[in-house]
């Protein structure tokens, strides 16, 4: 049941640049996201923020309720270095804060811009990541660490590969609720590129 009603969820466009099986060279618009950081292991700290995050969008920590926004996928997460200023501006992903620390970001539905999205609570900054080459790789399974750590590499080597370069750190994204069966669900590493000149 979890597994169907994640495919009509929304996903952000994107436009495909090379497709060589599980990897993908792909050209984002600007993207809308919703974000939080929470120190502690990765999972702990994804736990903590896919909460906040939700009751944002399900108008849960709202005076009166107000308008709920509709779930979106992936579901976005990386590292941040320690000394990284988050921009803390109007409008899922997680990435590490340095230590252990790691942000995760909700991709906003496409009608919605900085200026049109519910004010968040305190904890939630609105943000708009830039355009941006990214270089990805899909696989299945729960995304434990070692998981992240193998396809990270993979990655890595593939990038090189292509003649990338690497703009920044590994970034993830998890499509699926966590109820679906390892097997079946779809988890992404990317990392954002430029050509190596």
């Amino acid at each position: 049941m979890a597994y169907a009603q994640s495919q009509g969820t929304e996903e952000p466009d994107f436009t495909p640049v090379i497709s060589d099986g599980a990897f993908e060279l792909r050209d984002y618009p600007a993207l809308v996201v919703a974000e939080i950081t929470h120190s502690g292991t990765r999972q702990a700290a994804s736990s903590r923020s896919f909460r906040r995050l939700a009751a944002y969008i399900f108008a849960q920590d709202r005076p009166a309720g107000g308008e709920r926004i509709a779930m979106t996928t992936p579901l976005l997460q990386d590292r941040v270095a320690r000394d990284e200023k988050i921009a803390m501006t109007a409008p899922v992903m997680q990435e590490r804060v340095g230590g252990d620390s790691w942000r995760m970001r909700f991709v906003m539905p496409a009608k919605y811009t900085l200026d049109t999205l519910p004010r968040p609570p305190a904890d939630i900054a609105l943000s708009e990541i830039p355009a941006r080459r990214m270089a990805t790789v899909r696989f299945a399974g729960n995304g434990s660490p070692a998981d992240l750590a193998e396809q990270e590499q993979r990655l890595a080597e593939w990038v090189e590969a292509q003649g990338l370069r690497p703009r920044g750190g590994f970034e993830y994204a998890f499509y699926n609720a966590p109820m679906v069966p390892g097997p079946l669900r779809r988890n992404e590493v990317m990392i954002a590129v430029e050509e190596d000149r």
